[in-house]
């Protein structure tokens, strides 16, 4: 009898485990657009937590979306500064940067932080949060490391023999046409690798490519960023609060306030409302 007592505690348990795993904070965020309905990643523990902190405690309402650049991203969320709290004791969070998980998609939401230089271990900001907007590409720009490139082809053009790409590339640049400058610099990839003897390509998943290439992004965040959650819908709202006119800082003339709820569901909720498929399920 004491020993059927005791599974049947197992088994309760096991399934209260399996019961509490299955659910999920559903993040709604409310601008004068309309809302936008998000989920966080349950492996990105320290983001995660950090947000729905701030959110259950309506700290993010009234804050405003400060930083808005169409085809590329909004960024929101500055608690501190609505909370008068000096920026030398902003508090940060230790990166969890997942290079070969989460990727900057449209729709990603992503920690910002200070520069390398002054932070080197890549800490994000301790409240803000950016929504990627991003813009489509081919498989030629989305595989390219562009920083390397860049460098490679200046070394490239000193070359006796690119005296005719030297000119091109600086009648392009005085001349402002950078998206042309881009395709020249990008056209040369392989010859500049093989003749350089250097690898200029990132390797990404077939699927990180295809999402690139059809769903848009910002590809040239990946592996600089925490990459914490994304919008599973509403990115209408995502493109009209990016499509905002900004000031010479990228801040909307109008403010878009936010107001931030959570709602606990199950994923398998979440999953039929919005049509959406967790990671590694």
């Amino acid at each position: 009898m004491m020993k059927n007592h005791c599974f049947w505690v197992l088994m309760v348990s096991i399934m209260g485990f399996a019961c509490s795993s299955s659910t999920d904070e559903l993040i709604i965020i409310k601008t004068r657009h309309g809302e936008m309905a998000a989920i966080l990643y349950d492996d990105t523990p320290v983001h995660k937590e950090n947000f729905l902190k701030y959110a259950r405690a309506g700290r993010y309402d009234s804050t405003e979306f400060q930083r808005v650049m169409r085809n590329f991203m909004i960024q929101g969320g500055d608690v501190f500064t609505k909370e008068d709290l000096p920026p030398e004791e902003w508090p940060t969070l230790p990166h969890e940067i997942k290079p070969n998980k989460y990727f900057h998609k449209r729709g990603a939401i992503g920690a910002p932080r200070q520069p390398d230089a002054v932070n080197p271990m890549r800490e994000s900001n301790g409240s803000q949060f950016y929504i990627v907007d991003g813009r489509t590409y081919t498989e030629l720009q989305v595989t390219t490391d562009m920083q390397a490139l860049q460098k490679a082809i200046l070394k490239y053009m000193e070359l006796g023999s690119q005296s005719d790409l030297k000119a091109t590339y600086t009648r392009l640049y005085e001349e402002g046409k950078y998206d042309s400058l881009t395709q020249l610099v990008l056209s040369k990839r392989d010859e500049i690798a093989s003749s350089l003897n250097i690898n200029l390509t990132k390797d990404l998943r077939p699927d990180e490519i295809e999402t690139y290439e059809n769903w848009g992004g910002a590809a040239h965040l990946d592996d600089e960023y925490t990459v914490f959650g994304e919008v599973i819908d509403g990115f209408d709202v995502i493109d009209k609060i990016a499509a905002e006119a900004t000031d010479g800082k990228n801040r909307p003339f109008q403010p878009v306030y936010m107001k931030v709820r959570v709602e606990e569901l199950s994923k398998a909720e979440i999953s039929q409302r919005y049509n959406y498929s967790y990671p590694d399920e």
